[in-house]
């Protein structure tokens, strides 16, 4: 039986991922399954989630500079998106 957890969006339209933290002999690594490239390390386990947070962040605004770079000059649809957790 898989022991994965789902993404999934709460009350506040928030969405839930997975992070994932590794006890290291420097401190903590931490990652997000569902988020390729999030990852991070930290000396404590809050740190660590602490820096998750931003490297989330950081993640996203790159994929989104690289796809904006893609789309220079074309005729596109841009609109909010809401992930429908099933």
């Amino acid at each position: 039986m898989s022991t994965k957890k789902k993404v999934v969006a709460n009350k506040n339209g928030g969405v839930y991922f997975t992070a994932v933290f590794r006890k290291v002999p420097r401190g903590y690594i931490g990652f997000v399954e569902e988020l390729p490239g999030a990852n991070t390390q930290g000396k404590t386990l809050k740190e660590t989630r602490e820096n998750l947070n931003e490297a989330i962040a950081l993640v996203l605004e790159a994929n989104r500079t690289l796809a904006e770079e893609a789309i220079v000059g074309q005729k596109v649809i841009r609109e909010p998106f809401l992930l429908a957790i099933a």
